[in-house]
């Protein structure tokens, strides 16, 4: 039985899906390639995503992939400030950091941050002590075990959903012991995390049983590796394929919805949950005259 989501102020009814928009503080991410690691297209970007309908704005200081080595502290210096500056800009706006180091988390949620995304499944468990002590969210991801900024090689599962199951459950489950209010945690199955093409497509189709567990599901799928793969195309040509898996996502229950295009994202979330009949038309005018 899903519940009501709490970030931050706000809270999010068991139905309303909730949009959360990535802003990279990096010079090497994947999709954006940097156009958002300074201050000031990050601000304008942030704007543009919240004039779009984000309630979530998630900001990261390290790509997720392999590169260049970036230290807890040079991770703090791109993020501390910046969201210090969003909270003081949009004080209703959910401030999400992508992180999982318990150093840059700290700082992050002293600056202001509501929600800490814990994309690498709780390689550093301290970081779920940080957001029990601020009494802030945190999302719980299955990673498959890797280390952050790795790939996975030759990773294999006897049942895919099983192992996330087991993982982003206990790791839930112990976030709320330490003291994170239940209703602000969320799980992640992580696609491309720790999974091939395949354990990630098997992931969506079964989202059903992580929804079916009580605990919000969260789902990063923009633009990722796993959808250039099924369809074979780069990234920058892969939005029909997120946006068809998001589609698929929100009929089988996802509640946050971390993406790059939130415009688009918007609607087909509005039309799904249309056709699942949790809302009506924004017109009705067809047939009536």
């Amino acid at each position: 039985m899903q519940g009501p989501l709490r970030l931050g102020g706000r809270e999010f009814a068991a139905h309303e899906p909730v949009i959360m928009a990535i802003v990279n503080r990096t010079p090497d991410s994947f999709y954006d390639q940097g156009a958002t690691f300074r201050d000031e297209p990050a601000l304008a970007r942030v704007e543009q995503a919240v004039a779009e309908g984000a309630a979530i704005i998630d900001i990261g200081g390290v790509k997720a992939g392999p590169g260049e080595e970036v230290t807890a502290q040079e991770e703090a210096r791109r993020t501390v400030g910046f969201v210090a500056e969003v909270r003081r800009r949009y004080p209703d706006v959910i401030i999400s950091v992508d992180t999982w180091r318990h150093e840059v988390g700290e700082a992050v949620c002293e600056a202001g941050a509501d929600l800490l995304n814990d994309a690498w499944g709780g390689v550093d468990p301290r970081l779920a002590e940080v957001a029990a002590r601020h009494g802030v969210g945190i999302v719980c991801t299955h990673a498959g075990g890797v280390q952050p900024r790795t790939r996975p090689h030759r990773i294999a599962y006897e049942d895919v959903m099983a192992d996330i199951l087991r993982v982003t459950v206990s790791l839930a489950e112990r976030a709320v012991e330490l003291g994170v209010p239940r209703e602000s945690v969320l799980i992640d199955p992580g696609h491309d995390f720790g999974k091939n093409t395949r354990h990630s497509l098997e992931a969506t189709r079964r989202l059903g049983e992580m929804v079916g567990t009580g605990w919000p599901v969260l789902v990063s799928l923009s633009n990722k590796d796993f959808v250039g793969e099924t369809l074979d195309r780069p990234v920058k040509e892969r939005l029909i394929g997120t946006l068809a898996t998001t589609a698929v996502s929100a009929w089988l229950g996802a509640r946050v919805y971390r993406v790059h295009e939130v415009a688009e994202t918007r609607q087909v979330l509005a039309m799904v949950g249309a056709i699942a009949g949790g809302r009506a038309p924004s017109v009705a005018r067809r047939g009536l005259a």
